[in-house]
């Protein structure tokens, strides 16, 4: 028998990572990889060395969620040029698990008590 993965029993963390446009989502999605801005990585890095890490992505303006992945690896300093922009931190790999377009509305029951009880969008 197999043994269980020594990530399988961590705790699990969510992170809303927001785009300002739709491309640098389908450039993560066809790719598997994610950059965000320098101020991010420490508390990404973090997470992901101590716990199970999905990133929930939207579209800054869009009213939808543009789907979710698993973070599969820390930050590194290589930099993408993808993305072409200069504000932007180490890249990362992410495995997808859905892709898809879902209203704001459908998670207007989730609130988020580090953030005031404020709805998850």
């Amino acid at each position: 028998s197999k043994s269980p993965s020594p990530r399988q029993y961590m705790p699990v963390r969510y992170f809303i990572m927001k785009s300002s446009n739709f491309q640098n989502i389908e450039i993560a999605q066809q790719k598997g990889i994610w950059s965000t801005t320098p101020s991010n990585e420490r508390k990404l890095n973090g997470a992901f060395w101590e716990s199970v890490v999905y990133l929930i992505f939207s579209i800054q303006g869009s009213g939808h969620f543009q789907g979710f992945a698993r973070m599969r690896s820390s930050i590194g300093c290589e930099k993408s040029q993808d993305w072409g922009s200069a504000g932007l931190g180490g890249v990362f790999k992410v495995e997808w698990i859905r892709k898809e377009s879902i209203p704001f509305q459908f998670a207007h029951h989730l609130l988020n008590p580090w953030n005031d009880n404020k709805k998850v969008q």
